[in-house]
Order: structure tokens, then C-alpha cells, then sequence
């Protein structure tokens, strides 16, 4: 195949792609990056460069690039049905099938799938669903939804609103009504000199504060990432999740687990809920599902919520056209029998984990590293001003940036939250790599330090 002529996609690139979380004008006069292959944590651009993607993708390369047996999975099934509907009292095989493979996997009595295109279209989808839930039990004032503040559910109306993201609620009119949101867990910024399990606790009584002050007959259900990823990685200390559980039951409000980074392994289990210890009523899945490689979300429900879904008469009012799409299926089953046969998330969480994050804690030695933190498959490196204090940046965001660019141009992908430089590598990826990581990241950190320090 001849290789691309860089400069015309270019120029292409910025005459007809919007691209999201852009400055769309910068971005025109300083040409996108192409892509052009992948193998295993590694992909390649038009240019040449070979860059480590130390973040998966976009969270959800869980089994590495270049999988033949997921093409050929797509293939088999697009040259028997490419396609046909889940309406009209009809489904196809691989989206039988993949929902029982879910409700296999998932933890609890969590039996029941709905499928979807992406997780933002998953959230939107139990805003509708759980609301439904509660009306056709004759409760239509419960309807309420409480997320936290810097959560991230999404982009679309429902799921922007849900999240707690400032600036996504600065465009489009957002939250819409009947959301709220209280803060998150975060101590490294909120803890002041309370120990990290007594703050878990306090962080998680901010939900009972808020069902009380909102009225238990209001508030449908809490909503909530196990690890709160796309703001920085903040982990929650292991006392918060079981005590918002606790709350949740004492006051029948359903629990929702947005599990579309935590899911198919990320922190070392199945599902971020299995390592923290807590039991959902519903799940909102995407990314891992099928490592990427086709779109394609679920909202998982138990059998309460299923039971009276399916209960309540008449019709469930809700579907897409590519609701259980049978090729997303295909890939989806052939990505989780890749996973269990291999072993991926045991061998991640068993012999690859530990030794990550011993490197990523020698990281967080640097004179620009506040804190490292880590869990699973997923860290973050918080970069402060000066290292004695739990402090930050007076200009957000600058040490981020500075310190993303360095580490492409070192050959190494990471993202950059604010300060925070943010990990999620394939799950398969190796020691030899994860050392390959380490030298890189402190490369680049040395040089994010002599900038600033200029």
C-alpha cells in the first residue's frame, strides 16, 4: 500500500473534521496527528514515529492492537447477517449470546443487558430506564439522580448532565433538570490531615446529606465511576464505596456503577465494583467490551430492576437502530473468550500490576511528582509545585501540557488531566515495557522540570 500523503489529510483534517475536546482552530494551524497501525501497546503515525500508548487508546485497548481474531470475527459474521434489529419481536445469535456472556461475567445478580452504541448512550439510557422503574411502581417523583462533581458519564445531554464536568455544563444548557451532584472523593486534595479511611467515610456521607436534603422519596438512584478516570484518576480510599452502599439500601436509592473505563479489567477484576467491594443495581459498560475495536455499550440491570422492566406491561419505549448490532456482537464474544482463555485480567492483576506499580511509585520519587497513585491498570502522576505540600499549580493545566508533549516526542503516549499525567496501558502489556514506561515518563518529567524551572 502506498503511504499517505500526511500533509493532504491534513489539510483535509482541517477543512472537514470537528474533532472533540479540541481547540478545533488551534488544532487546523498546527495539523493533526494520523495514525496509521498498531501492534500490541504500540502504534505508529504517518510520520514514522513509534509511540508506546501507555493509555489504551482511549481507555479500552484492553487486549492490545493488532488482534487478527477480532477481524475475523467481524468478518464471519458481516458475510452471514451484517445486520438486523433488535424490534419487532426479533434478535440475532451474537447478541443472544453476548448477553448471556455478561450476565456470566458480571458480579451479583446482575443478569440483564440493553445494548447500546458507546457509555454515554449506556447513561443515557438508565437515566430513562431507572426513572421508568420507579414510575411504573407509582413512584414518578422519585426521579431524581445524584452524581458527583468532576464525574464524567458521557457527552451526551443525559450523560454530560449526569456528570459533574464545569465546562461541558458551560455548552449546551446542561444539567438538565432533576440532577444533582456532590463532591467527589478526593483526598489528596480534600483530605486535609484526616487519614485517608476516615475520609473515605466523610466523603461518602455527603451522599446521605444530600438524599436527606432532597427528600429518600425524591432521589432515584446514585451514579458514580468506581475510580473517577477522566478528571485524573482519583481513587477512593477502600472505606467509601461500602459505605455508600450502605446509604444507598438504607434509603432504597439505586446504585449505578459507571464501569466504562473500570470494566473487563482495568483495576484488576472484571469490574471496578468487584475490587472496591460494593454490589450495584446497574452497570453502564462500554470501551473494554470489545477492547475498542467496535463500538458498542450495555447497560446491565439486576433482576429487581429487570423484573419490574419487564413486568410493568406494555412497552419499553427505548431502542437504536444498532441496539444489539450482531457484528458488534461477534466481536464483543470473540474479545471476552481472548480475555478469559488467556488469562488477560488474572495475568494482569497477578504478575503485571504489582511490578507497575512498583515502577510507578519510584516515579513518584521526582521532584515534580506530589503523588502517584495507582490501581490495577491505572494511575495517575500528580504534578505539584513544590513537593512538600498537597498543593497545586497556580496556572492548571501548563505542567500537563508541557509534560504530554515531551513524552510523545520521547515515544510515549500519556494523558494530561489538568497536572495530573494519566496511565492506562494495554492490559497486556509487558515488564520489559512497563520499564520502557518508567524511563520514558522520567525522562519526561526531568524536562517538563527544566522547562518550568526556565
Amino acid at each position: 500500500m502506498d503511504a499517505p500523503d500526511i500533509r493532504e489529510l491534513q489539510r483535509l483534517d482541517a477543512a472537514h473534521h470537528l474533532h472533540p475536546f479540541n481547540d478545533n482552530a488551534a488544532l487546523a494551524r498546527q495539523g493533526t496527528r494520523v495514525l496509521v497501525r498498531g501492534q500490541g501497546c504500540y502504534v505508529w503515525d504517518a510520520d514514522g514515529n513509534e509511540l508506546l500508548d501507555a493509555f489504551a487508546g482511549l481507555w479500552c485497548v484492553n487486549i492490545g492492537y493488532g488482534r487478527a481474531e477480532l477481524g475475523r470475527a467481524a468478518a464471519r459474521q458481516m458475510t452471514r447477517l451484517a445486520y438486523y434489529n433488535s424490534f419487532f419481536q426479533c434478535t440475532t445469535e451474537p447478541t443472544i449470546r453476548l448477553a448471556a456472556k455478561l450476565a456470566e461475567l458480571a458480579p451479583g445478580d446482575i443478569n440483564h443487558a440493553f445494548f447500546v452504541n458507546s457509555g454515554s448512550e449506556a447513561n443515557d439510557t438508565i437515566l430513562r430506564l431507572v426513572r421508568h422503574f420507579w414510575a411504573v411502581q407509582d413512584q414518578p417523583r422519585k426521579n431524581i439522580f445524584i452524581g458527583r462533581r468532576n464525574g464524567y458519564h458521557g457527552t451526551t445531554v443525559a450523560g454530560a448532565s449526569l456528570g459533574g464536568m464545569a465546562a461541558m455544563h458551560g455548552q449546551g444548557g446542561l444539567p438538565i433538570p432533576d440532577i444533582h451532584h456532590i463532591a467527589p472523593p478526593f483526598w489528596f486534595a480534600d483530605g486535609g490531615e484526616l487519614p485517608e479511611d476516615e475520609y473515605g467515610l466523610l466523603a461518602a456521607r455527603r451522599l446521605e446529606q444530600k438524599i436527606l436534603e432532597l427528600g429518600p422519596e425524591r432521589v432515584a438512584a446514585f451514579i458514580g465511576e468506581p475510580v473517577m478516570g477522566a478528571i485524573g484518576v482519583h481513587i477512593p480510599p477502600r472505606t467509601y464505596w461500602p459505605e455508600v452502599e450502605r446509604i444507598c439500601r438504607r434509603y432504597d436509592v439505586l446504585l449505578v456503577a459507571d464501569e466504562v473505563i473500570c470494566g473487563f479489567g482495568r483495576t484488576g477484576r472484571w469490574f471496578g465494583s468487584q475490587h472496591f467491594g460494593f454490589q450495584p443495581d446497574v452497570m453502564t459498560l462500554a470501551k473494554g467490551i470489545t477492547s475498542g475495536y467496535i463500538p458498542l455499550g450495555a447497560a446491565m440491570f439486576n433482576d429487581r430492576v429487570a423484573g419490574v422492566l419487564k413486568d410493568s406491561g406494555g412497552e419499553l419505549a427505548h431502542g437504536a437502530t444498532y441496539s444489539g448490532h450482531p457484528v458488534c456482537a461477534a466481536v464483543a464474544l470473540e474479545n471476552l473468550r481472548i480475555m478469559q482463555d488467556e488469562r488477560i485480567v488474572e495475568r494482569a492483576r497477578e504478575q503485571v500490576a504489582p511490578y507497575l506499580a512498583r515502577r510507578w511509585a519510584e516515579l513518584g520519587e521526582h521532584r515534580l511528582v506530589g503523588q502517584a497513585r495507582i490501581v490495577g491498570l491505572m494511575g495517575a502522576l500528580e504534578l505539584v509545585p513544590d513537593k512538600g505540600r498537597r498543593a497545586f499549580f497556580h496556572e492548571r493545566g501548563q505542567a500537563g501540557v508541557l509534560c504530554r508533549d515531551n513524552a510523545l516526542r520521547n515515544g510515549l503516549i500519556l494523558r494530561a488531566t489538568h497536572d495530573s499525567m494519566l496511565l492506562s496501558p494495554p492490559l497486556v502489556i509487558a515488564r520489559e515495557q512497563v520499564d520502557e514506561l518508567f524511563d520514558k515518563t522520567w525522562k519526561s518529567l526531568d524536562q517538563t522540570a527544566a522547562r518550568l524551572g526556565r
